[in-house]
């Protein structure tokens, strides 16, 4: 049932903001014109039952060195929402050039084009099939200035929750597991997908580009793993990367949050760990990876 409920997420929303404008012209009694708004609201907010499941092991997403962000291994839920089936999402992307790079006020943004990170390869974390994709969304510049974050999480934020997961993942690729686990890559960069529903992918087999679509501030890319492949609809999921080394270098200053909490996931880097990501063959766990 609290799945069905949660899968309407966005038309439970959308109910609520058509109501309240409503109410203003159309006379409803007392307290039926509370309960009238409170309802949709409520539900907005059921989400899928959470899972007990144990993290399961993939491959990384990418190749190469790279910095976690938003993940698991410093707190759960790692967005600090469960909604979209993001408990254990985490967000990826290439260590800062500049360590003292701050936001600024400044109105000026930057191009996607200009970030390390943007186009870089996303691979299939494991063998599957392609349920879904998503390629048309734009690539807009960044969100990285404090009048642009202001816009993000006001007005952008308002908009793409009244349309949905589509636009809050943006490009986005779905791949279904042969362990009946979902794996959702999001932000991809414009027209880069590379596979269509109906696939089979391999692990390690190239599925698009790190872009900048949907909501986020700036390149980077967003994976998640879910029991549903309806995002509104579907829990999220443990999982831990193999192949993963720490990078000597230790963490990006940008993206360090603090000591992980209790609710953290043991075993995946935490924010603003640096990482190597690459292949280690089947039973070859150096003393420096990650178990």
């Amino acid at each position: 049932m609290k799945r069905s409920i949660a899968r309407l997420q966005t038309w439970w929303f959308r109910l609520f903001i058509l109501i309240v404008p409503a109410m203003l012209v159309i006379p409803v009694p007392q307290p039926f014109d509370i309960l009238l708004m409170a309802a949709p609201l409520a539900l907005a907010f059921v989400r899928p039952p959470r899972s007990t499941r144990d993290p399961v092991e993939l491959a990384a997403p990418v190749r190469g060195r790279w910095v976690v962000l938003n993940g698991p291994g410093t707190a759960v839920p790692s967005h600090g929402v469960r909604a979209h089936g993001q408990t254990y999402a985490v967000d990826i992307l290439q260590p800062s050039a500049d360590a003292a790079d701050t936001i600024s006020w400044s109105p000026r943004t930057r191009a996607p084009e200009s970030y390390a990170c943007f186009g870089a390869p996303v691979l299939a974390m494991a063998a599957g099939t392609v349920v879904h994709t998503a390629a048309g969304r734009r690539d807009h510049r960044s969100r990285d200035t404090w009048p642009a974050l202001l816009w993000m999480m006001t007005v952008e934020a308002f908009a793409r929750e009244l349309a949905g997961a589509p636009a809050i993942l943006g490009n986005h690729v779905i791949v279904r597991h042969d362990d009946d686990t979902f794996a959702a890559y999001a932000h991809l960069r414009r027209d880069s997908v590379t596979v269509r529903p109906g696939d089979r992918v391999a692990a390690g087999q190239q599925l698009a580009e790190v872009g900048n679509s949907g909501n986020t501030s700036e390149p980077h890319l967003h994976v998640q793993l879910m029991d549903h492949p309806r995002p509104t609809a579907a829990a999220g999921l443990p999982m831990r990367w193999a192949g993963l080394t720490l990078d000597p270098a230790g963490r990006d200053p940008r993206w360090t949050t603090g000591d992980a909490k209790p609710s953290a996931l043991p075993g995946f880097p935490q924010n603003g760990q640096i990482v190597e990501a690459g292949t280690v063959p089947s039973g070859q766990n150096g003393p420096d990876r990650l178990p």
